[in-house]
């Protein structure tokens, strides 16, 4: 045991960010199975440190940025989680959803799409019948910038045109689609996916929309503590609701990982109640709070070994560097059954939609390889 390979896992996260993802828990589980995480000093040349298997981070700006092309340089194979040019997408709500209508995947009983939804960066917009024509209300008006700021939640659901008026742009309006009051929320962890249901915001009658004041405020309600693991679905009235089949959101997962070119970040979907089986994405997250999904630690700990084993073993065709890319197999399936075990649960429990609050993926079967170009794969910017 004393010989056994062991992998150097930089991060560098806000400390926010670090304080709920670092936890005592990853921290160790990571450490039995070889890989030691370390904190990043950022009031030092990357190059200086480490050297690293694998740098996680989630920093933006142009002096980041070169640090990073100065690491991969001196260090070829170090493996960057995730690109920042990659990333930048994410932050403007409006490019975050092109991504959706550019899947490339087959749909069946089951279809999915996005909301309609306007920029205004303007404030003559709102009074502007030529720009609200089409927009059906009631809307929800969102910052256009997703920066992961607190400022960047703070959403209105607008009822009537006179409800834009208090607002300050530039923002999104995204038609508000009736959803049963539930959010499913995917988390992406390389090949891993998971779906959870959480409560959303209730549905909108005509009634309520005509007698309603122009705006309600409102921030992140679909993340209610889970400190009560145990009755949370009774807590949240969600025992009803019907999860998606799990083959149709795995499907959308993974081509959203393919088009964006990243490894870690969750998006939301509604169904909306009056098709039944139509559903919406409504945002994208880069590296959300994962620490509120259940044995996290071992998902996140299968990943960093996979990475780190992939990219030791990683041989560059000729094809590949003369394009200068680089080219590796997409992260293969995690021990779904061991995570399972680390709840108590089975496979068959948690594929089952009876009053279960969690669908996970099983381990895939394919062979299928992801090209990441190079450029994307190492360095740009996020905030």
């Amino acid at each position: 045991m004393g010989d056994e390979k062991r992998y150097l896992i930089g991060y560098a996260l806000a400390p926010k960010k670090q304080q709920s993802f670092i936890r005592l828990s990853l921290i160790n589980l990571a450490k039995e199975k070889g890989i030691d995480l370390v904190p990043i000093d950022t009031s030092r040349p990357l190059v200086e440190q480490g050297p690293f298997a694998c740098i996680l981070h989630k920093l933006s700006g142009t002096e980041w940025e070169n640090q990073l092309q100065d690491c991969t340089s001196k260090y070829p194979n170090v493996c960057i989680i995730d690109s920042p040019k990659a990333v930048e997408r994410l932050n403007n709500r409006i490019s975050m959803l092109q991504v959706v209508s550019e899947l490339k995947i087959s749909q069946g009983m089951e279809t999915f799409g996005t909301p309609n939804q306007i920029v205004v960066n303007n404030p003559k917009a709102f009074t502007d019948s030529e720009t609200l024509l089409g927009l059906k209300f009631p809307v929800i008006a969102k910052p256009l910038v997703a920066d992961g700021s607190a400022k960047s939640h703070k959403m209105s659901l607008v009822f009537n045109p006179n409800g834009l008026l208090k607002l300050k742009p530039p923002l999104v309006l995204q038609e508000f689609v009736n959803h049963g009051g539930v959010i499913f929320k995917i988390y992406v962890v390389g090949d891993y996916v998971k779906c959870v249901k959480r409560k959303s915001l209730p549905d909108v009658s005509d009634e309520k929309l005509h007698g309603s004041e122009g705006l309600l405020a409102f921030s992140q309600i679909s993340n209610m503590s889970q400190d009560c693991e145990e009755n949370y679905d009774e807590i949240m009235h969600l025992g009803d609701a019907v999860m998606p089949p799990l083959s149709f959101i795995e499907e959308i997962a993974r081509a959203m990982r393919r088009a964006m070119g990243l490894n870690l970040f969750n998006f939301d979907v509604i169904r909306d109640v009056k098709l039944g089986n139509h559903y919406l994405v409504i945002d994208i997250n880069y590296f959300p709070g994962y620490a509120k999904m259940p044995c996290y630690e071992a998902v996140l700990t299968d990943f960093f070994l996979e990475v780190c084993h992939q990219r030791l073993n990683a041989v560059p065709s000729s094809a590949t560097e003369d394009k200068g890319s680089d080219s590796y197999d997409s992260l293969p399936g995690l021990n779904g059954e061991k995570l399972q075990k680390c709840r108590g649960e089975s496979l068959s429990d948690a594929d089952s939609s009876g009053g279960e609050d969690v669908n996970v993926s099983k381990p895939r079967q394919d062979n299928k390889r992801i090209q990441f170009n190079l450029e994307e794969s190492h360095v740009v910017q996020w905030t």
